[in-house]
């Protein structure tokens, strides 16, 4: 994608994470890869669902501005993952509601339990506590971020990262609506692993891209 297609796509999320509650009033932050050596990043204080392409901050990749602007203050959360993951090419951090309400109940999200959460999730990784906007939220993801591509932030919102915008986003909503069908099943009884062979089956897949 050009810049100018990256910027509208950015855009495109942040309207569908705020139109579908996954974020409200200025939360969450969106970023992605501009180049080898830059990040396109949503910037500080701007409601997600009413962002202009004009808006996006360029970063490098410590997440320091290039031009004017003012970037997302969960910035060192993005950059700690495109630093260790070189093949992350997006970020989105949201608080669905959900999937929130796991991480703050100290919960784990199974992948065993339903197909998408194997295929699409994979692994949900709690991440300890860390003060919002602090170097202690590097710190904590660091030591996940190679084994995951979907975290629960303890008592703060979920982490997705993508081969692009969109399917980081399109993570997001499968690990919302993953959370949603656990907190019903827990409703009517304990939810019940998935058959052993059928789970091994989805990640062998899921590894080789046959399933996507």
């Amino acid at each position: 994608m050009t810049e100018l297609q990256l910027r509208a796509a950015i855009c495109e999320v942040g309207r569908r994470l705020w139109q579908t509650g996954l974020v409200g009033g200025t939360e969450g932050n969106i970023s992605c890869r501009l180049s080898a050596r830059q990040l396109l990043v949503t910037p500080s204080g701007l409601s997600k669902g009413h962002m202009r392409p004009d808006d996006l901050v360029v970063t490098d990749l410590k997440g320091i501005p290039v031009k004017d602007g003012k970037a997302s203050s969960e910035i060192k959360l993005h950059t700690a993952i495109y630093q260790h993951r070189e093949d992350c090419m997006a970020v989105v951090h949201a608080h669905p509601p959900v999937a929130t309400g796991f991480a703050l109940a100290g919960e784990d999200i199974p992948d065993n339990l339903l197909p998408e959460a194997a295929i699409v999730l994979g692994s949900v990784a709690t991440v300890p506590f860390a003060l919002t906007g602090t170097d202690e939220v590097p710190q904590a993801i660091e030591p996940l971020v190679h084994d995951h591509k979907t975290f629960l932030l303890s008592h703060h919102g979920a982490v997705t990262m993508g081969k692009d915008v969109y399917d980081a986003l399109y993570r997001m909503e499968t690990l919302e609506r993953v959370a949603n069908v656990i907190q019903h099943a827990k409703v009517i009884g304990a939810p019940r692993p998935m058959p052993d062979y059928a789970f091994d089956y989805l990640l062998e897949n899921a590894l080789t891209g046959k399933l996507d």
